[in-house]
């Protein structure tokens, strides 16, 4: 898929990974429907991006939220491409974890992205061809101590993505799911940040998922993971998770500590 030209909606715009993602799409030539519940940051980034850009500060987990960036997209007329960036995560063990937490983690990471592409879905049919992007995590495919509303938010994603991708077999409409590793954004805590290092957990920045994304959108590649190890450890999980159990269980003891900390 060629993106210049082509309409985007992008959620979690004025984050870390957001930021980098509407930069390299700007770069493309792509007009850019930005959203973000986070107003100067948002604000700060169309001006820095320019006029040819749309941004709506909307909380996207309540109904007016989305009945704003809805509005905006009815005015906008067309839409060719979504991408469902915004998310959250906490490091902490299940028990210690607030239930109120569980439920925004689940509201943002999962139900929103599939409220939006079931609402969004009447103006991508209209299109000659257009696409859904979900970004997932490798944590959508190996369930990780320490993160485990996480992990079952983003193992959501990726079997709505797949199963969406089948409903839609027979349009123009492609369903993408790319998996980041580890990333180097404000989403992380300090202790994410500490313990990823004490592993020897490599970090991306937010440009390498950036140019992921670009690489997804002109392939039409409907499954990406980003990076290696990732990928063998994704796969070994599927077919002998064994080994990937006693690999985590080694690294408890450190995982343990880091979320105990917060």
């Amino acid at each position: 898929m060629q993106l210049k030209d082509k309409t985007i909606v992008l959620t979690g715009a004025a984050g870390g990974m957001g930021r980098a993602i509407a930069t390299a799409l700007d770069a493309e030539g792509a007009c850019l429907l930005l959203t973000d519940l986070a107003a100067d940051s948002l604000q700060q980034l169309k001006e820095q991006l320019g006029t040819r850009h749309q941004a709506v500060v909307a909380d996207l987990s309540s109904e007016p939220g989305r009945a704003d960036l809805m509005n905006a997209i009815k005015q906008t007329g067309s839409i060719d491409i979504l991408i469902n960036a915004a998310g959250i995560s906490e490091l902490t063990m299940l028990e210690s974890q607030a239930v109120e937490r569980i439920e925004k983690q689940t509201m943002i990471n999962l139900v929103v992205p599939m409220i939006l592409c079931k609402e969004m879905l009447p103006y991508l049919q209209m299109r000659p061809e257009a696409a859904i992007v979900n970004i997932g995590s490798t944590f959508g495919s190996i369930g990780y101590p320490g993160f485990a509303a996480y992990c079952a938010n983003k193992f959501g994603l990726r079997g709505f993505s797949e199963a969406l991708r089948r409903e839609l077999a027979d349009t123009a409409v492609k369903v993408l799911y790319l998996a980041p590793r580890a990333t180097r954004t404000e989403m992380n805590s300090t202790a994410v940040n500490e313990m990823n290092t004490e592993l020897g957990n490599t970090m991306d920045s937010p440009d390498v998922v950036a140019q992921a994304l670009l690489s997804v959108l002109k392939s039409n590649c409907k499954d990406r993971f980003i990076g290696w190890p990732e990928q063998l450890f994704v796969r070994l999980n599927g077919l002998v998770p064994g080994i990937i159990d006693r690999a985590l269980r080694n690294q408890l003891p450190v995982i343990q500590r880091y979320a105990n900390s917060n």
